[in-house]
């Protein structure tokens, strides 16, 4: 029965990793088309922090995807080295979210800032 469910875990992850590796390609394809839309509607105006925000918040849901299947790749790792590429692809994707997600909310707080003082 252990021997049928690692076959069985064998066989799905993979199909798992690439469905969750391409909506991540996906959402990015879209927020970046819905973010260059954005820009064209400002007259490529960079003091508009709207597209940076889509883009970022775009960027950090699709990173979750991608994060995802790093996970998933951990039950069919079958070396130490690959274990070791994984884990740093995992690091470095973790370390990257956390930056997207700090650039958007600065980015967003200067926006509010910015939108107030337009208002007095």
């Amino acid at each position: 029965m252990a021997d049928f469910l690692h076959l069985v875990i064998l066989t799905i992850s993979p199909v798992i990793i690439n469905i969750l590796e391409l909506l991540g390609i996906l959402i990015i394809v879209y927020g970046s088309i819905k973010a260059i839309i954005r820009l064209i509607k400002v007259g490529f105006s960079l003091n508009d922090p709207t597209a940076k925000i889509m883009l970022g918040e775009t960027f950090a849901i699709a990173l979750e995807f991608k994060l995802g299947a790093e996970i998933i790749k951990t039950v069919i790792v079958h070396t130490v080295n690959e274990l070791i590429v994984l884990g740093v692809v995992v690091f470095l994707r973790i370390i990257m979210t956390y930056v997207i997600h700090w650039e958007v909310e600065q980015a967003g707080g200067a926006h509010v800032v910015e939108r107030k003082k337009e208002q007095n």
